[in-house]
């Protein structure tokens, strides 16, 4: 029987490119399929949550296209990069420091969304302890359970499972979910601002805002977003409201008339 060469020092052993990950640690593609899976995680809670509560089946994408969630992605990445230093930390700090992270989020994520499209697509006002109804004590304390569970379950199970897919096919497919991504999320804005446009009687003056006005209609946008609410003088405006549809501009934006149920 011959005896097995020893090791050669120096000489590193050759890995199989077919099984490195190309997604270890916390680098760019490892946060982005966090984002990725965190946005389908999230339409599915929302779709679960709406039929549960109300009895029926109702889109709650954030993009034109695809089951996707951002500020659930958003979520996702915010609690991975925010409680990265956390996961031997007790329960009590995860929650305390998810429960900001997320509600922080959520704030940033409705507020931006009134400013750059004048709509907004959750509100709060109704509930106890809310900040500007765009979050609140409620949604704070699910935020913190779900840091919770994130941090001590969801994330090392999730970790492992993106770290085993080969370098071979899943660089190239995060390449081309990433291009996707960025196409649905710039389309999906300018859908929105495309409608808030003709809202406040702007004319599709450019062949953009033809394409928009062409494809992008006010009612395949409802069905995309049947919460979206149109944000006004006098609060949010619910766009289902039969009779917002024909209300002039006024000052830049939209006024409820008298038939519109108070918030």
């Amino acid at each position: 029987m011959t005896a097995a060469a020893p090791p050669v020092e120096g000489v590193e052993e050759k890995k199989d490119p077919a099984q490195e990950s190309f997604a270890a640690g916390l680098g760019f593609y490892k946060l982005f399929w966090v984002f990725f899976i965190g946005c389908i995680a999230g339409v599915i809670i929302e779709v679960l949550t709406c039929l549960v509560q109300e009895h029926k089946i109702e889109s709650r994408a954030g993009l034109i296209y695809g089951p996707f969630s951002p500020v659930y992605g958003a979520g996702a990445v915010a609690l991975t990069v925010g409680l990265s230093w956390a996961k031997d930390k007790s329960i009590g700090v995860i929650f305390l420091v998810g429960t900001l992270l997320g509600s922080s989020v959520e704030y940033i994520f409705s507020w931006a969304q009134e400013k750059l499209f004048g709509t907004i697509s959750w509100e709060y006002s109704n509930e106890a302890l809310n900040i500007n109804g765009r979050t609140s004590i409620w949604y704070a304390f699910c935020w913190g359970v779900l840091s919770v569970v994130w941090v001590k379950i969801l994330y090392p199970f999730l970790s492992r499972v993106i770290e085993k897919i080969p370098s071979t096919w899943g660089l190239p497919l995060s390449r081309v979910l990433v291009a996707f991504m960025i196409v649905d999320i710039l389309l999906s804005g300018m859908a929105v601002a495309r409608q808030t446009e003709r809202r406040e009687g702007v004319p599709a003056g450019d062949p953009v805002r033809q394409f928009l006005d062409r494809h992008y209609t006010d009612d395949f946008l409802k069905k995309i977003y049947p919460n979206m609410m149109f944000v006004g003088e006098d609060g949010p405006l619910k766009p289902q409201d039969e009779d917002l549809a024909s209300l002039p501009p006024v000052g830049g934006s939209l006024q409820a008339p008298d038939s519109v149920p108070e918030r």
